[in-house]
């Protein structure tokens, strides 16, 4: 049989929550590890006393006790998993797994049970639930019954709150049972009640989260946090790790605690209790205890008086007490000497410590990240400006941290740092010179070839030009339309007498020829201009007005530079997200007045626009009379020759009948264009008025 066995993705039942993590059984004992806080469980193999094996909701379960009469529970476990686990239980434990299910009849009449730390609800010889009593926050009693109040569970959505037991009266004199009933909880219950005398008194501590100042009250078994507006009981069990860390500006210090389950103040959870001490505060303390007692108790961990910085002595009485090593940071140096980067995490700015199991960020929201949670680390350019860089952390659980607004001379240090931590870079790149390529990034703006960010930039605007590309192709494929092949054999074979001449002289022949020359290259290279004529839409006129903006554009005018100063290095998408909000929550008297601009605006603009409208007509007529001189002089070169009428009946029928070129004679164009000069200089002597000397002569 092997020594150990080991289970993934094992549910242990903590305070009515489940957490996942994972267990392992060895000869020595069991230990388990909470994936979600890191904590580390182990109960001895000596210390077990019983072991139950039963059916639960998430498969199958194991219950231990110990001789102590602690209860831990695991779920989580396969039915084909029993055996396994029996025999290793038998072979190093000396224990028997034994099988009990649970009672599922749904009766609610049956007998409590008290058993170290559990009360057992018993429906014949089968429990029917069980309440773990350092559940309990509270038990009161009334005639015939006893109520359970229980902490309440941040974990989960439902939570237990309250359960009443109805106890019927005896009659035996032996005393109440509602009284003993209550007795035997409160023995066991989590009910923190402030008796006896404290062991020291920290006055007036300057306390971050939760934000204020608090007396602290040093107990032997909880810390008390007094504050003007709210009390905190802390035990000591529920304190997970401890913190302390120097302040960038190298005369301040943070002392953080770290809570599971938090404090909560109304629907805030606070996590970490983070205190912050100046190093020039010195105090003298002495604690309410006698010598004898303070070196059994601490094993000369603490003296009865001491004194040094205040910042010492509470984190030397709190690792006393709480019995846990406290966390400094290890050996990474930043660009400035301190061991901390300056960074912003989503919209507040703090300080970032590189420790030697993991990344915390102080203060605002505190966030602490182990090593062996992380699943990589990517390094992230700035988005507007290539001063600072982003550090992104993604977590096994699929949580994503970024830290963002880095200076650029933290690259180099903090990379060495994560590469010698053995964590995985997501965006390392594929070349071997990696480390130079940060010391480039950390040294200048243009030598950037080896960032793998900026390559992988590049790649992508590379991809979008060919993009751009094909889509112009496209286009210009589109220009050869059938539409416009149409207008070109129009202009060779014109079946429309009215437009085009009949003629078949070579000055005519040349005309046209030119003009073809002069339009295939608009099939081609000028698509738009020959589509805006075909479909008769109008160019814009550079000396038009201009629209007038809304009042929300000209206060955005008026205000972007007012919003680039308070938020610097915001890119224009989140600029305009930005001002659409401030826009938004604008007081109507303050939108007013940029409605009032934007109705002169637009008075101005209509003033403009009729101005244009009234002298674009006295253009165009001026643009037709230059044209007419030509046709009048045409007239009067004419007017001498015998035999002409005005009249338009005189014009020849023959030019309804239409020949391709190829089969238009020489008689026959000649004939044609002479009766089609003749026609037109008809049309023309109708058109135009007769002269003054004409009138009179008449």
């Amino acid at each position: 049989m092997a020594d150990t066995l080991e289970f993934n993705d094992i549910y242990q039942e903590v305070k009515g929550s489940m957490n996942d993590g994972r267990l392992r059984l060895s000869k020595a004992g069991l230990m388990y590890k909470n994936s979600k806080t890191g904590k580390v469980e182990n109960i001895a193999a000596a210390d077990l006393s019983e072991g139950l094996w039963r059916r639960v909701a998430l498969g199958h379960g194991i219950k231990l006790v110990t001789r102590a009469g602690h209860v831990f529970k695991y779920d989580g476990f396969r039915e084909g998993e029993y055996d396994k686990i029996s025999d290793f239980f038998k072979t190093h434990f000396h224990v028997d797994l034994v099988e009990k299910d649970l009672c599922v009849k749904g009766w609610n009449w049956g007998s409590a049970r008290f058993g170290g730390q559990l009360l057992s609800f018993d429906i014949g010889e089968q429990p029917a639930f069980e309440l773990p009593l350092s559940n309990v926050s509270q038990c009161t009693t009334g005639k015939n019954e006893v109520t359970l109040e229980f902490h309440q569970n941040d974990d989960s959505d439902v939570s237990l709150m309250e359960i009443r037991f109805y106890v019927p009266p005896t009659q035996e004199d032996g005393g109440d049972p509602v009284e003993a009933f209550a007795k035997n909880v409160l023995s066991k219950a989590d009910v923190i009640q402030a008796t006896g005398d404290a062991v020291c008194i920290f006055r007036e501590l300057q306390c971050l989260t939760p934000r204020g100042r608090y007396d602290i009250r040093i107990y032997p078994t909880f810390l008390h946090l007094h504050g003007k507006t709210f009390d905190y009981k802390i035990p000591y069990t529920t304190v997970l790790r401890l913190f302390l860390l120097p302040h960038k500006d190298q005369r301040q210090m943070f002392f953080v605690i770290s809570l599971d389950p938090p404090i909560k103040q109304g629907q805030t959870r606070y996590h970490f209790l983070i205190l912050l001490f100046s190093k020039d505060e010195d105090i003298t303390l002495t604690l309410n205890m006698s010598e004898e007692e303070v070196e059994k108790r601490f094993e000369g961990k603490l003296k009865k008086n001491m004194s040094g910085c205040l910042y010492e002595m509470v984190s030397r009485v709190m690792k006393a007490l709480v019995n846990r090593k406290i966390t400094v940071p290890g050996n990474f140096q930043g660009h400035s000497g301190a061991q901390c980067i300056t960074c912003s995490y989503k919209a507040s700015s703090g300080l970032l410590y590189p420790l030697e199991r993991g990344f915390i960020y102080v203060h605002k929201p505190p966030v602490h990240i182990r090593f062996d949670e992380i699943n990589c680390v990517n390094f992230a350019r700035g988005t507007t400006t290539t001063r600072s860089f982003d550090f992104e952390i993604e977590t096994k659980q699929g949580s994503q941290y970024t830290f963002s607004n880095i200076e650029r001379e933290e690259y180099g240090k903090l990379f060495d740092f994560v590469n010698a931590k053995k964590l995985n870079i997501k965006n390392r790149g594929l070349k071997e010179g990696v480390k130079q390529a940060y010391d480039d990034y950390a040294d200048s703006d243009d030598d950037q070839q080896h960032d793998a960010y900026l390559e992988r930039m590049k790649e992508e605007g590379k991809i979008r030009e060919n993009a751009d590309s094909d889509d112009s192709g496209d286009e210009t494929d589109e220009s050869f339309n059938p539409g416009e092949e149409e207008d070109e054999v129009a202009e060779e074979f014109d079946s429309n007498p009215s437009a085009s001449s009949s003629s078949a002289g070579s000055d005519e022949d040349e005309g046209e020829k030119k003009k073809k020359k002069a339009k295939k290259p608009k099939i081609v290279k000028e698509k738009k201009p020959r589509k805006k004529k075909a479909e008769g839409k109008k160019g814009k006129d550079p000396a038009a007005p201009k629209r007038p903006m809304s009042a929300y554009m000209l206060w955005l005018n008026a205000s972007r530079e007012k919003i680039k100063s308070e938020n610097p290095g915001i890119s224009i998408t989140d600029l305009s997200k930005k001002a659409g909000e401030i826009w938004k929550s604008m007081n109507k008297e303050k939108k007013e007045e940029w409605d009032r601009k934007a109705e002169e605006a637009k008075r101005d603009y209509e003033r403009a626009m009729k101005e244009y409208n009234e002298n674009a007509p006295a253009d165009s007529s001026k643009k037709e009379k230059k044209g007419k001189p030509e046709k009048k002089k045409a007239g009067k070169s004419e007017k001498g020759k015998p035999g002409k009428s005005a009249s338009p009946a005189r014009t020849p029928v023959k030019t309804n009948t239409v020949k391709s070129k190829e089969f238009v004679t020489s008689d026959e164009s000649s004939s044609d264009e002479s009766a089609r000069k003749k026609g037109s200089d008809d049309e023309e002597m109708a058109s135009t008025p007769p002269s003054s000397n004409e009138s009179g002569s008449d």
